[in-house]
C-alpha cells in the first residue's frame, strides 16, 4: 500500500494541463480522484486513463460548489485533498474592458476559490486534517499591462490562501499556494531550439504538488514558486 498520506482528492477546474498531470500522479499513488469542471466531456479521456470520476460544477456558484462536495462525498468519500485550479484569463485595456467580464473573472478565479475552500474546511476541520492547494500564476505577484482582470483575481486568490493557511494550519489542515511563474508546456507550445526547458513541464509541476502533500507538519510549505530555469525574475 502507498505511504501517501491522503486517499481522496478533488480537483476543481480540471483540464488537460497541470490538473491532468496532478490527477495522473495522484491516481498512481492509489488516490481516488474526482475532477470538476463546467464541461466534463473534455475529461473523458483522462477519466478513462486514471479511473477518476468527473463532476459538473460552476466554481463561481455557491449552490453548485456545495452540491459538488456532496456528490463527491456520496460517490468517493469526503476529499482529504482539494486543489483549486479554476481561473478565467481576461485581457484588455483598462478603458475597454467589459465590467461584466471582469466580474465573471473575479467570480471564477477568486470567489470560486473561497467557495471551494469553505466547503473543504467544513469537512476537514472536524476531522483534524486535510490539504487545500491553490494554483496561482505570475499574475499573483505582478500585474502586467492589459491584464487587470486576471491580476485582480490572482492577487485575491493569493490573499485568500494566506488567510486560510494561517487559520486552518493550527487545526491540522495544510494550505499551500503555488505561483506558476512562467508558461506551461502543452500542445502547440514546445521549447524553442537551443532553449530546453523554457516552458514549465506540467508533470514537474504536478510532482511539486505531490511533494508538498508529503511534507510532515513540522515543516509545511505555505507558498511555492515554480519557474523555468531560464525565466527572468
Amino acid at each position: 500500500m502507498s505511504d501517501f498520506p491522503y486517499r481522496t482528492a478533488l480537483i476543481v477546474g480540471a483540464g488537460p494541463g497541470v490538473s491532468a498531470s496532478v490527477a495522473r500522479k495522484l491516481a498512481a499513488l492509489g488516490v481516488k480522484v474526482a475532477l470538476a469542471a463546467r464541461d466534463i466531456s473534455k475529461l473523458d479521456a483522462l477519466c478513462a486513463e486514471t479511473g477518476a470520476v468527473a463532476f459538473g460544477a460552476d466554481a463561481s456558484d455557491a449552490q453548485s460548489v456545495a452540491a459538488l462536495f456532496d456528490a463527491v462525498e456520496a460517490r468517493l468519500g469526503a476529499p482529504d485533498v482539494v486543489i483549486f485550479n479554476a481561473g478565467a484569463r481576461l485581457r484588455g485595456g483598462i478603458a475597454e474592458l467589459d465590467p461584466a467580464m471582469v466580474e465573471k473573472a473575479l467570480a471564477i478565479g477568486a470567489f470560486g476559490g473561497f467557495l471551494v475552500a469553505q466547503q473543504a474546511a467544513k469537512r476537514m476541520v472536524p476531522r483534524g486534517g486535510g490539504a487545500i492547494l491553490f494554483t496561482g500564476a505570475t499574475a499573483s505577484v505582478k500585474g502586467f499591462p492589459l491584464s487587470a482582470g486576471f491580476a485582480m483575481s490572482k492577487f485575491a486568490l493569493r490573499g485568500l490562501a494566506q488567510s486560510v493557511a494561517r487559520e486552518l494550519g493550527p487545526k491540522g489542515v495544510h494550505v499551500a499556494h503555488f505561483i506558476i511563474d512562467g508558461a506551461v508546456r502543452g500542445p502547440g507550445r514546445a521549447d524553442p531550439p537551443g532553449r530546453p526547458d523554457s516552458f514549465l513541464d506540467p508533470d514537474a509541476i504536478a510532482q511539486a504538488y505531490v511533494d508538498v502533500l508529503r511534507q510532515p507538519r513540522s515543516a509545511w510549505s505555505f507558498e511555492v514558486e515554480l519557474r523555468p530555469w531560464v525565466e527572468t525574475f
